[in-house]
C-alpha cells in the first residue's frame, strides 16, 4: 500500500489554514473528506500528526517533519499543475510600441480601453526606440528615421509636414504681407523679434525648417521651453507666439480657430514617417490592427478597433 497524493495535498492544507473547515473550503471538498484524508494518512505512517483542539488543529513534531519534507515537492507540482492546465480563456497578447508622446496621445490614447490585447507604451529617443527594437525589447517603433538594422523593417506609411503656426490673438499681418512679397530676410528679422515657444526635444524641428527656407540655422533662443508639442499647442491657443510643430499635432487646434496655420514655406518640410518592427514576431496580427489604427488616425478617417 502507497500514501494516496490526495492525502499530501490535504495534510498540507489543514496545516496551513489550521482547520479541517478551513482545509475543506480551500480543497473544495467536504470537512468528512479532510477527516478522511487526514485520518488514512496517520493510519498510514502510524503517528498522530495533529493534536484537536477546541479550535485548531496544532502539528505534531512527526507532523511538522512530514510537512518540512513534502512543502516544496506538493509546490512545484502545484505550479506545473498551474503551466500546463489547459485554459478556458486565451491569454492576452502584450505589445509593446515606441514613439513620441505626441504620437501616442493623438493618436492611440482614447482607443487604449478598447484594444484586445496588453499594451506597453515606451517614449523615447528616435535611435534608442532603434536600439530597443532590435534587441526585442519593443514590438512596433513610429519613427521618422529609418535604419539599416539587418533584422528589422522600415514601412513608409505617411508623411507630416513641419510648420509655422501662430497663437490665435497674434497679429501675422506683417509677416503675411513680408512671406508675400518674397521679402524672407526681413521676415527672418521680424520672427527672430516675436515670442517663441519650443521644446527641449524637438528643436531640431525649429533648426530644419529654418535651415529649409532661411538657408541659416536659427540664431536666437525661444522664449519658452516647454515639456512638448501638446504643451505648446495649449500654451498657444487663444494666445500670442510663434511655434514650428508637425502639421498632423496641430491639425484640431488650427480647425477649431485656437491657433493659426501662418506658413508652410513655398517647398514644405516634410518628414516620412515609418513603422520600424522586426522581421520576425509573433504577434503579427497585433501589430497590423496597430498599423491600420495609426494609418487610419493619420489620414483622418474612420477608426475602427
Amino acid at each position: 500500500m502507497r500514501w494516496n497524493l490526495e492525502w499530501l495535498r490535504t495534510f498540507k492544507a489543514i496545516y496551513d489554514t489550521g482547520t479541517l473547515s478551513a482545509a475543506a473550503q480551500e480543497l473544495y471538498i467536504s470537512q468528512p473528506g479532510v477527516s478522511l484524508h487526514l485520518n488514512s494518512l496517520e493510519a498510514y505512517t502510524g503517528y498522530k500528526l495533529f493534536d484537536r483542539q477546541a479550535r485548531r488543529m496544532v502539528p505534531t513534531e512527526k507532523g511538522k517533519m512530514i510537512y518540512n519534507f513534502i512543502l516544496d515537492p506538493l509546490l512545484k507540482l502545484e505550479l506545473a499543475e498551474q503551466q500546463f492546465h489547459k485554459r478556458t480563456l486565451v491569454e492576452r497578447a502584450t505589445i509593446s510600441v515606441g514613439m513620441c508622446f505626441e504620437t501616442f496621445q493623438y493618436t492611440l490614447e482614447e482607443y487604449i480601453s478598447d484594444l484586445p490585447f496588453n499594451l506597453i507604451i515606451k517614449f523615447g529617443l528616435y535611435k534608442q526606440m532603434q536600439e530597443d527594437l532590435d534587441h526585442g525589447l519593443l514590438d512596433l517603433i513610429v519613427t521618422s528615421r529609418s535604419g539599416n538594422q539587418k533584422n528589422l523593417i522600415y514601412q513608409p506609411f505617411s508623411r507630416e509636414k513641419i510648420v509655422l503656426i501662430a497663437g490665435s490673438n497674434t497679429d501675422t499681418t506683417v509677416l503675411d504681407r513680408l512671406i508675400a512679397g518674397g521679402n524672407l530676410k526681413e521676415a527672418v528679422e521680424y520672427l527672430k523679434n516675436q515670442l517663441w515657444y519650443s521644446t527641449a526635444a524637438d528643436m531640431d524641428h525649429l533648426k530644419d525648417f529654418w535651415m529649409r527656407h532661411f538657408g541659416e540655422r536659427p540664431d536666437f533662443s525661444p522664449n519658452y521651453i516647454v515639456p512638448n508639442i501638446s504643451s505648446i499647442i495649449r500654451c498657444l491657443s487663444n494666445s500670442e507666439g510663434y511655434s514650428v510643430v508637425p502639421d498632423f499635432l496641430c491639425r484640431e487646434a488650427v480647425e477649431s480657430g485656437k491657433i493659426v496655420l501662418v506658413w508652410e514655406g513655398d517647398e514644405p518640410l516634410e518628414n516620412t514617417l515609418y513603422f520600424g518592427t522586426r522581421k520576425k514576431t509573433m504577434y503579427q496580427s497585433e501589430i497590423e490592427k496597430l498599423e491600420q489604427l495609426l494609418k487610419d488616425k493619420y489620414e483622418g478617417g474612420a477608426v475602427t478597433i
